[in-house]
């Protein structure tokens, strides 16, 4: 049984912002940063930074007003160290004392005053101990939130009304009780430390490019530099083998492909993470069962998912209802779908996939084989689906030459006729692309990629984008096959690294994080409360639609079990149905070769 889990212990009602209106006065240019953080007490992570640009503009109107009025110093530093902390910004002593709009002197006591409070703490920039950056205290960081509660509760008290336009929301405007919310990041107790800071290795895809983005706001959070370095599939997965041959790991904290979990546990290159953390900080029922699972091998875990992220069916809503056809749920309503779509001659296609030679036509073939109901080894069948968390058995034998992968085979043909002239060379990326730019009706795509049109207001995709698990065959069902990323630890790192690299794990992971992926760009969310957030759900419907997938066990990680071998099995497979795609071989030789080549790599 799955628990769906809504909101973590600081989670509270939704706040919607936009301009401020109170009374007859009416504030404009309140626009959402891009980080904006949620908290708790009834307060959305907008009304943080609005409430301090609020407080800020009002502060102003009455140093006008009151021409004898003196500056309040202890405000003035609290709201610029708030604002540098939400933006991700470092802050020292000499910026708040220019900040507090009283002399020197005075504010060196001011800011003394709250520090000695407890409101502010400070943390060595350099090894010498001589240089410190300032940050929010938690007691700090709660008192605001509750301070912009109050003025929410104070601005709907004094403006009344409620919007009339759904999509117009109001400063001060009454909010969803029942909603609930994520807090934002907060900064570690303590700095961790990692002499020549926090090293990770990641995969190049958007969501590891937010993290990236967000680099100087995670530095502040776990108290040190973040070197991070980015491959393709292919040379991350190299380079992370080469790494757990050195004496002593490179990285901190290195992300593995979900089918490479088997193979990088069996060669040593992943530690179990219950030798290095109490694996219930993590609050493993939060993540989507399928996710969590497929991070485990022999029934330990080896990484924390970072992204869940299935791969999925795009197709055009509105093209559809134009057309009156109903959203395929079959391979054979897909086919008919791709047909009507298909107009080459006017530069429009009907579908796009993985078709590059290798491991991206690879894992298109074992993606669409769990569409037919075929596993490409002999897992256990379940309800749902197949047993992959037992594919460490030893008596795993490859099962690709067989009557259902034989259809699987035959679909791939008929979707090559009603797809772009330059399908074979298309991967992940370049099956977007096009979808993107409006001449594709249909796209086999991973949930990280669609960024690409959600993003781009002048893509005809955005806001007319449908998403579905994998129509299935005759003989399956909808599968949604789980991809994306764990974040481990190397089983080599320097011991006096390990706890460091341990905590740093946990906050990436965390649901405060994964929001704020969100939030910047992100279409991933491995955590059922991050999926559930409001602000979250109206960012985009793929996350509403993935948790509806996960409740109907539609997302699925067996069509890719993680044994060691599997990278290679992907690649021969790759090979071997590309050279049936390009018309060389024929669907039953390319599944024989296919066939005796996995057994090879198997024994």
């Amino acid at each position: 049984m799955k628990i769906r889990r809504n909101a973590t212990k600081d989670s509270t009602p939704q706040r919607k912002s936009a301009d401020v209106k109170m009374g007859n006065i009416q504030k404009e240019n309140f626009s959402k940063p891009a980080n904006m953080q949620r908290g708790h007490a009834g307060v959305e992570q907008a009304a943080l930074p609005t409430t301090l640009q609020f407080v800020d503009m009002l502060s102003a109107e009455l140093d006008t007003a009151l021409e004898i009025a003196d500056p309040n110093p202890h405000l003035n530093m609290v709201t610029a160290l708030l604002k540098a902390h939400l933006s991700g910004k470092i802050i020292t002593a000499t910026m708040l004392i220019s900040a507090s709009g009283v002399p020197y002197a005075t504010a060196r006591r001011k800011l003394q005053q709250l520090q000695d409070s407890g409101f502010i703490e400070q943390r060595a920039r350099t090894r010498s101990g001589r240089s410190f950056s300032l940050h929010p205290t938690e007691r700090l960081m709660t008192n605001w939130r509750q301070l912009a509660d109050r003025i929410l509760r104070l601005c709907t008290e004094a403006g009344g009304n409620e919007p009339k336009d759904a999509r117009e929301y109001y400063f001060g405007a009454s909010y969803v009780p029942a909603s609930q919310s994520i807090a934002p990041p907060q900064v570690l107790p303590e700095p961790l430390q990692l002499g020549g800071g926090l090293r990770i290795l990641v995969h190049g895809d958007p969501t590891f490019m937010v993290m990236e983005n967000l680099k100087r706001q995670f530095e502040q959070i776990i108290g040190t530099n973040i070197s991070q370095r980015a491959f393709s599939i292919d040379r991350l997965r190299a380079e992370a083998l080469r790494n757990a041959e050195r004496r002593v790991s490179k990285y901190d904290i290195i992300a593995v492909d979900l089918p490479w979990i088997g193979e990088f546990a069996e060669k040593g290159v992943l530690m179990p993470l219950d030798e290095c953390l109490d694996t219930d900080r993590l609050d493993p029922p939060d993540f989507h069962t399928a996710g969590w699972m497929a991070a485990h091998w022999g029934g330990r875990p080896y990484g924390v998912p970072s992204q869940t992220t299935p791969e999925l069916l795009f197709y055009r809503k509105d093209l559809f209802a134009e057309a009156g056809l109903e959203p395929p749920d079959t391979t054979d309503s897909l086919i008919k779908a791709a047909r009507y779509f298909h107009a080459p001659r006017r530069g429009y296609y009907g579908i796009a996939w993985n078709a590059a030679r290798g491991t991206a036509l690879g894992h298109q073939f074992l993606m669409t084989c769990a569409d037919f109901g075929q596993p490409i080894v002999n897992l256990e069948a379940i309800a749902g689906g197949f047993a992959a968390d037992t594919a460490h058995r030893r008596d795993i034998v490859a099962t690709i030459d067989t009557p259902l992968a034989l259809d699987a085979c035959e679909f791939l043909l008929s979707l090559l006729e009603f797809s772009p002239p330059d399908i074979l060379s298309m991967s992940w990326y370049e099956r977007i692309r096009p979808y993107a730019a409006g001449k594709i009706a249909m796209a086999y795509g991973y949930t990280l990629l669609a960024p690409y049109f959600e993003r781009d207001p002048s893509s005809p995709a955005n806001g007319n984008t449908g998403y579905l698990p994998h129509p299935a065959g005759p003989e399956g069902q909808p599968v949604a096959t789980v991809g994306g990323y764990v974040m481990g630890i190397p089983a080599n790192i320097a011991p006096e690294r390990r706890a460091a690299a341990a905590e740093a794990l946990i906050a990436f992971t965390s649901p405060e994080a994964q929001k704020l992926y969100v939030l910047n760009g992100s279409r991933t969310a491995p955590r059922y409360s991050v999926g559930a957030d409001p602000e979250v759900r109206r960012i985009s419907p793929i996350f509403e639609a993935v948790d509806a997938m996960s409740l109907r066990d539609e997302l699925q990680y067996w069509p890719r079990p993680p044994i060691p071998q599997i990278a290679e099995i992907i690649e021969i497979c790759g090979q071997e149905l590309h050279d049936m795609l390009r018309g060389t071989s024929s669907p039953r030789d390319a599944l024989k070769r296919a066939q005796s080549r996995a057994e090879l790599a198997l024994k």
